[in-house]
C-alpha cells in the first residue's frame, strides 16, 4: 500500500515538474505582454493569423506603415516573434520600412510544440506574407540562427518576392553541424519527445533533422540573386564562425555579398547588437 502511494505520489510530482518546466520555457510572449510592449509606443502592433497546408496556422504581429518597404524577421530554435520585439519599435527601421516578427511553424502561436522539419515547407508556409506584400519593395528577410537557412531557403524558392537577406548567425552549412544524433534521436520519438517542454519539444525535432535538410540545399544556393548580408560573432560557440565561409562560397550569383564579422561577438546577436541589424537593413534598403 505504501509503494502504491509513494508511486502515485512520485507520478504526480513529476507531472507537476513537467507542466512547471513548460510554463517556464516557452520562449514567446502572451497577447497581453506584446499589448503592454506597445502601450507607450507611437506605432502599435498587431497580431494577425491565416491558415496553411490544411490545418497548419501561422501567427505574425505587424508595424508599421503597409505602403512602406517590408522587412520581415524570422526567429531561431528555439523563439517566437518576440526574438525581434525590439526592432518591432526601433523608430530608424519604421522611418523606412513596415516591418513583421512571424512565429515559426511550432513556435510561439503557430501550432505551439509542432515543429516542421522540412525547410522547404517552412518557406512555403511563409510565402503568404510574400505574397500580400509582393508590391511593397524591396522585400527584406532577416534570419537569426536556424532563421538564417529559413529565409535562405525562401530566397531560393521565391526569387521574385525577395530582393534582400539579412543571415544572422546562421546555421547554413550541413558539414558543420555538430553530431548529436546520441541525444536528439531518442528524444525525438514519441516515446521521449512528451517530457521534453513543448518549444524544446519542436526545437529538438527541427535541429535533429537539420542536417538532411541543409544538405538538400547545396544545389539550390545558385538560385539566389538577391543582395545579401551575413553577420557572424567570432565567439559564436552554437553555430560556427565559419557558416560565414560558406556563404562567402556558395552565394555565387548573388548580386551582392557583405560581411559584418566580429571578433568579440557571440550568438546571440538580436539582443546584444541589435545595431548590427540595423545596419544591415537599412544599408539594404539603401539600394533600392
Amino acid at each position: 500500500m505504501r509503494k502504491a502511494k509513494a508511486l502515485v505520489i512520485a507520478v504526480f510530482v513529476f507531472g507537476g515538474l513537467l507542466l512547471i518546466m513548460d510554463s517556464c520555457m516557452q520562449f514567446r510572449m502572451s497577447h497581453s505582454e506584446i499589448d503592454k510592449f506597445f502601450s507607450n509606443k507611437e506605432k502599435k502592433g498587431t497580431l494577425h493569423q491565416y491558415k496553411v497546408d490544411k490545418w497548419r496556422s501561422i501567427n505574425y504581429l505587424h508595424v508599421g506603415d503597409e505602403n512602406l518597404p517590408l522587412v520581415i524577421f524570422v526567429h531561431g530554435s528555439p523563439g517566437s516573434l518576440s526574438a525581434f520585439i525590439n526592432f518591432m519599435a526601433d523608430t530608424a527601421i519604421l522611418k523606412r520600412a513596415q516591418v513583421i516578427s512571424v512565429d515559426r511553424a511550432g513556435f510561439g502561436d503557430s501550432d505551439f510544440g509542432y515543429a516542421e522539419k522540412s525547410l522547404e515547407k517552412q518557406a512555403g508556409y511563409l510565402k503568404p506574407i510574400l505574397e500580400k506584400y509582393k508590391s511593397n519593395k524591396p522585400v527584406i528577410l532577416v534570419g537569426h540562427s536556424l532563421g538564417g537557412p529559413v529565409v535562405a531557403r525562401m530566397a531560393m524558392d521565391y526569387q521574385n518576392l525577395i530582393d534582400g537577406l539579412v543571415i544572422v548567425a546562421g546555421s547554413i552549412d550541413p558539414d558543420l553541424e555538430p553530431n548529436e544524433t546520441w541525444f536528439r534521436a531518442p528524444l525525438a520519438t514519441p516515446f521521449l519527445s512528451w517530457i521534453l517542454p513543448r518549444s524544446f519539444k519542436a526545437s529538438n525535432l527541427e535541429i535533429y533533422k537539420l542536417k538532411p535538410e541543409l544538405q538538400e540545399m547545396l544545389p539550390l544556393w545558385k538560385n539566389i540573386t538577391c543582395r545579401v548580408m551575413v553577420i557572424q560573432g567570432k565567439k559564436d560557440d552554437l553555430v560556427s564562425p565559419a557558416n560565414a565561409d560558406f556563404a562567402k562560397k556558395m552565394l555565387v550569383n548573388a548580386a551582392s555579398v557583405d560581411f559584418i564579422i566580429k571578433e568579440d561577438m557571440n550568438h546571440f546577436v538580436p539582443w546584444q547588437h541589435p545595431e548590427l541589424i540595423r545596419e544591415a537593413i537599412l544599408k539594404l534598403l539603401d539600394k533600392k
